[in-house]
């Protein structure tokens, strides 16, 4: 025995020997984004060692650069420290070129023998995205060489902009994180940073002729704690980056082909430039950097000569600074309430002639002149403007690019009109959104719920336009708004792993399979590791869902994970073992339960899947709306109140139904004569979000559906300071026979005075409605 080991030990020491002293892993091209075309080639494969060279085009200054990138990520995966030179031997050489030709000026060729490896690129940015495929083909950092197998893939992207966004206004971060983000999209082959530098919390651009920009407007006070709580943490919030600091990293993203288009945004989200120059606004101010989140009804003045001075001073020095073929303005979220009573704005409207008409008000008109006069004078310095999709409001300007962010209707109206898109729906692409349904084990974050199968399953390209008009689709964004991401590491949180998914959207063309791009994911996740990267791991936790049937008045329960791994669940709220239930088929429920499951990994166990339902006589029967709901908060339907499941705090998160401006009214069918004798009903208060808790609730039954009865009823206060909670409302009335049961739930229709949104109605959200 012990001759046999010491044999086996000589082995492992001579294949050690043979690569230079050590180890050897192989490497996989199962990479993200996945390639076009990945073709096996034959032969042995490629040795790297500490001897192998990196080769460059004498005099190719872009090439030597991407030479040096290379090194960097090869020394970081694999321990050595590769030499750069511009005189390729004849073997053990990974060549870098940049004549391949082609269309796409980003495609590339990466090819793998036994004596090199060649990458050429149709540019420079091509041979870039070789070398990205090449550096995350590396399974994991180790002081080891690394063989890889014979190989030529063909590869381009399907998108030309392929964008995130990074908001440094409402939280600032150092230059040297922005630089740590910058290096995370070249890691996922994105080629633009939008770069949101001012907002009403803060302005974060120095402007030389406008010194009081972030002498004043780059700081405040405090922030807000939690959704618009009224109560703030008194901590300063202050920092900007100097033209010279902006040039720098303008620089160190284009070193990694990557366009940093700056947002100025105008003329809403301007209380750091107001507070410097308060002539600038509607009231003249005084003006405060706002501590809270949300829209400022106080914005620019429109009618105000200084005003369209003030934007071609900035955009002057902005163009100066960033060499960016497009420049982002903003022209979102910009409330006319001051323009509507400012004596300027309206002789301006008077001036110009505007009138409203099926385009827009005449005060919609007006912020499209401010976005026409925003426009015109970048194109006079030869550059193009970008807005989000109010722009279209009013009238666009020509040659505008539109960001479509609420929904994709904007960019599909830009795209029949006409103009270029960049599609970044929120409901798909918003990486400040939750990421997992259990927000109480979470950092807060602003709402909403976006796993990354979500961003994975998203198409840009809608089926509803034509070839002529899908054309303007020109590429896909994901946008990080950062009022509850105070650090740097809980943003790559927030970014990663959809950022992963993100890419996929943006460069592959292969059809849509997410168990295959998860099965790709340790591999891109060894990286993060390599890289010091916080990131998210709810996509390999085990996911659950929960669907009533009401044919069985049951509740199904099934439980998958992305790797086929085995999971072990619960039903009576115990910890979850192996020695638990195997999940095999799913799993009828029939009683209030409460769900607990696990997978268990040679890597570990996964965090614990928890979930519940509660029975009583409406869960799964069918229930009627009678007023429409919210558009983006319909959730399942009217099923939502009665699939036996409690929402979390989050409203937005797909368990409860909101509505705004009207009564939630909710008819249950029982389907047979039943005993009742009380209703409850949850509410999910947000008022930081205009989310109120009901200031009625009406119970009413029917024998036919036809003829309803009222049997309780009960009013509630007006709320008097902000909340953040769920509220339990239950009516209790004499025993009545009934099949049909009405819920009517008044909502707060005209939200207090202490609320920014005073006097305007509140939107309700409801979980589930419990009969007995």
């Amino acid at each position: 025995m012990k001759k046999i080991k010491y044999l086996a030990v000589a082995a492992i020491c001579a294949v050690m020997a043979a690569c230079g002293g050590r180890s050897e892993q192989t490497a996989s091209y199962s990479v993200i984004p996945l390639p076009q075309e990945v073709k096996e080639g034959s032969g042995e494969g490629f040795h790297l060692t500490a001897s192998t060279r990196i080769a460059y085009p004498a005099g190719n200054e872009a090439l030597k650069n991407d030479a040096e990138l290379l090194a960097g990520y090869l020394r970081q995966m694999t321990g050595h420290d590769l030499k750069v030179t511009d005189s390729a031997p004849a073997s053990d050489v990974i060549l870098l070129r940049d004549d391949l030709g082609g269309a796409n000026p980003e495609g590339y060729v990466l090819t793998v023998g036994d004596a090199s490896i060649e990458i050429n690129g149709s540019s420079a940015a091509g041979t870039f995205y070789g070398i990205q495929t090449l550096r995350k083909s590396i399974p994991q950092a180790a002081q080891s060489n690394v063989l890889f197998p014979p190989v030529t893939i063909t590869d381009e992207p399907r998108f030309a902009y392929r964008g995130a966004h990074f908001d440094v206004s409402r939280h600032f971060f150092p230059a040297d994180s922005v630089k740590s983000f910058i290096d995370m999209l070249a890691l996922h082959n994105i080629n633009i940073l939008h770069w949101h530098l001012t907002d009403d919390q803060g302005w974060r651009l120095e402007i030389k002729s406008r010194p009081g920009l972030t002498e004043l407007g780059s700081k405040r006070g405090g922030t807000v704690i939690g959704h618009n709580s009224g109560q703030y943490d008194s901590i300063p919030v202050e920092g900007f980056y100097t033209q010279d600091e902006a040039r720098d990293i303008i620089k160190y993203a284009a070193d990694r082909h990557i366009t940093v288009i700056p947002e100025i945004d105008l003329p809403g989200h301007m209380l750091g430039a107001l507070k410097a120059y308060p002539y600038l606004g509607c009231t003249g101010g005084p003006y405060e950097v706002w501590q809270q989140w949300g829209v400022s009804d106080d914005v620019l003045c429109a009618g105000n000569d200084s005003t369209y001075k003030f934007i071609d001073d900035v955009l002057a020095e902005v163009v100066d600074i960033f060499p960016s073929e497009y420049i982002h303005v903003g022209g979102d979220e910009c409330p006319k309430t001051r323009w509507a009573a400012c004596p300027k704005c309206q002789a301006k409207i008077r001036e110009l002639g505007l009138k409203a008409d099926s385009h827009g008000t005449k005060e919609e008109k007006l912020q499209s002149h401010v976005i026409h006069h925003a426009s015109d004078f970048l194109a006079s310095k030869g550059r193009k403007m970008i807005g989000w999709d109010e722009i279209l409001e009013g009238g666009l300007a020509p040659g505008a690019v539109v960001m479509s962010w609420r929904g994709e209707e904007g960019g599909k109206e830009a795209a029949r009109r006409g103009h270029d898109v960049i599609m970044t729906p929120n409901s798909y692409l918003y990486f400040d959104y939750y990421q997992t349904l259990d927000r109480e084990n979470e950092p807060i974050a602003i709402g909403g719920y976006l796993p990354v199968e979500r961003v994975y399953s998203y198409e840009p390209l809608p089926a509803d336009l034509t070839p002529e008009e899908a054309a303007h689709i020109k590429g896909v964004q994901a946008n990080l708004w950062t009022e509850y991401i105070p650090t740097f590491a809980q943003a790559q949180y927030m970014e990663l792993p959809r950022m992963a998914a993100l890419a996929e959207v943006q460069w592959s063309k292969a059809p849509k399979d997410y168990k295959a791009f998860a099965g790709r994911m340790p591999q891109m996740i060894a990286h993060y590791d390599a890289n010091g990267y916080n990131y998210a791991r709810h996509m390999f936790n085990v996911a659950g869902t929960l669907t009533p049937d009401s044919v069985s008045h049951a509740i199904m329960l099934e439980l998958s994970t992305v790797d086929n791994a085995p999971i072990y669940y619960t039903l009576d709220g115990s910890e979850p073992t192996e020695a638990s239930m195997l999940y095999e088929q799913p799993v009828k429920l029939d009683k209030t339960s409460t769900v607990k499951a696990v997978t268990i990994r040679k890597s570990g166990r996964s965090n614990v899947y928890v979930d519940s339902v509660s029975f009583n006589l409406a869960t799964t029967h069918p229930v009627k709306l009678v007023n429409e709901l919210h558009p983006r908060y319909k959730a399942k339907g009217g099923v939502t109140l009665t699939d036996g499941k409690f929402g979390t705090s989050g409203y937005g998160n797909g368990d409860w139904v909101g509505i705004v401006g009207k009564d939630l009214v909710a008819e249950v069918n029982l389907e047979d004569d039943q005993t009742v004798k009380d209703v409850t009903v949850r509410t999910c208060v947000a008022t930081g979000d205009w989310v109120f808790d009901a200031r009625r609730m009406t119970v009413e039954v029917s024998a036919d559906g036809k003829t309803f009865t009222k049997v309780a009823s009960e009013g509630y206060p007006r709320m008097d300071k902000g909340a953040n909670a769920i509220v339990t409302h239950s009516l209790a009335f004499d025993p009545v026979k009934a099949r049909y049961v009405r819920v009517s739930l008044q909502p707060e229709n005209s939200m207090p005075d202490w609320h920014p949104g005073k006097g305007k109605p509140a939107f309700i959200f409801v979980d589930e409605i419990e009969i007995n």
